[in-house]
């Protein structure tokens, strides 16, 4: 029980400083776009998409290279890809060259997506008992970069003073030195030759179970929708003449109601069930959109993204939990690997469709998008909540 304890605080903080890195890239990246873009302004969200596009193709090569490699060196990988990252984008402000920006972005997406396993792997090396909770306590490692993230931003921003956003990543190399440091002290046993030759069951047996269909829509829909509202924010805001200190602190709020629920949802899953837990989200994100519809003042900037963080939450954690209960231990690898393809491969679409539709159309669209798939989610969730009740009856 030590050693599952002692990891998963070594993984919180790994995700503590890889979410600082990426909050302060969610408040930033869309305005440095918009600095160095002159004309197709469209394309203003386009690092953002970079990074999740990154996420998306590293997901599978990241599952498989730490199937072969292990947990730690995997991670330790990823952190490095973090560290180029960081010089890449500084370079690319140095110079004011938007693709290699972009491509700066991209690689942080890449370290993303081996960092999107801290949460599987807290969860492979705990008790059945402590899971759910093992995956929360990771995720809430995400309320230091709530904290610290848009306000490393803030101070940063204009620290070199004839190259905006210099120094704020930069920045981004120093916290993926501090979490390749951390990480060399993490303790997975590696998968043994036997194991890994072990693959379980076909990918495609896996992703048809009615629980991992709606595991990856709770965790797809949590995500897209959130991404979806929350790219366009920093834009729609400067758009409404808020300042980036009104920004970075609306970003601020926002992270908190991603990572801050955390300590709880795991507890609630397993007082109320996951699905239930799901419903909740949904209905939460519904109304952050709501709010967000209803004025455009700072105050409902600030509530709608705090209320969208809450219900991602709910949403992504509850989903993490759910489809943990449709694989095997030499199935992890592929069935995680599907997971998170699939949610990233989403949220790359909803990010890039922000811009568009915030440039093209106006952010009522941009609200209005997330409702349908909201919609769908809870359908599926009810159908699975009436289908389990019905199996021991039918039993």
């Amino acid at each position: 029980m030590l050693a599952e304890k002692r990891n998963v605080w070594l993984l919180a903080s790994c995700q503590a400083l890889f979410m600082t890195g990426n909050a302060l890239m969610i408040t930033l990246s869309t305005l440095v776009g918009d600095h160095m873009l002159t004309e197709d302004r469209a394309l203003v969200t386009l690092p953002v998409t970079s990074m999740v596009v990154g996420t998306l193709v590293a997901t599978m090569p990241a599952s498989f290279w730490m199937r072969f490699i292990g947990r730690r060196w995997g991670f330790m990988t990823g952190a490095a890809i973090g560290f180029g990252g960081g010089i890449v984008t500084s370079v690319a402000i140095y110079e004011n060259i938007f693709w290699l920006f972009c491509l700066g972005t991209f690689m942080m997406g890449s370290y993303n997506a081996f960092a999107q396993y801290y949460r599987f792997a807290a969860a492979d090396v705990a008790s059945d008992s402590y899971r759910s909770r093992a995956i929360s306590y990771v995720m809430a490692g995400g309320v230091v970069s709530a904290l610290f993230g848009p306000e490393l931003a803030r101070q940063t921003h204009d620290l070199v003073a004839t190259y905006s956003y210099l120094a704020s990543y930069m920045s981004l190399s120093v916290l993926a030195s501090a979490a390749l440091l951390l990480l060399s002290f993490l303790n997975i046993p590696r998968m043994t030759a036997e194991e890994r030759r072990d693959t379980g069951r076909p990918w495609l047996a896996i992703a048809r179970q009615p629980v991992f269909i709606v595991a990856v829509l709770s965790s797809v829909v949590g995500y897209a929708s959130m991404s979806l509202v929350m790219t366009a924010t920093p834009l729609a805001m400067a758009i409404c003449n808020h300042g980036l200190n009104e920004t970075a602190f609306v970003i601020q709020w926002h992270a908190l109601g991603m990572f801050a629920p955390s300590f709880v949802t795991g507890h609630l899953i397993r007082r109320f069930g996951v699905l239930y837990i799901i419903l909740v989200g949904c209905v939460i994100e519904v109304a952050a959109v709501m709010t967000n519809l209803h004025g455009i003042t700072f105050l409902h900037f600030g509530m709608a993204l705090f209320l969208l963080g809450v219900g991602w939450n709910f949403m992504f954690i509850g989903g993490t939990a759910l489809v943990t209960e449709t694989y095997q231990p030499s199935e992890k690898g592929k069935a995680q690997a599907i997971n998170d393809f699939i949610v990233f491969g989403s949220v790359a679409i909803s990010s890039f469709a922000s811009g568009n539709l915030l440039h093209y159309v106006n952010w009522s669209a941009v609200n209005y998008s997330a409702l349908p798939f909201i919609a769908l989610t809870v359908v599926a969730v009810l159908w699975l909540i009436a289908r389990r009740r019905a199996e021991p009856t039918a039993a």
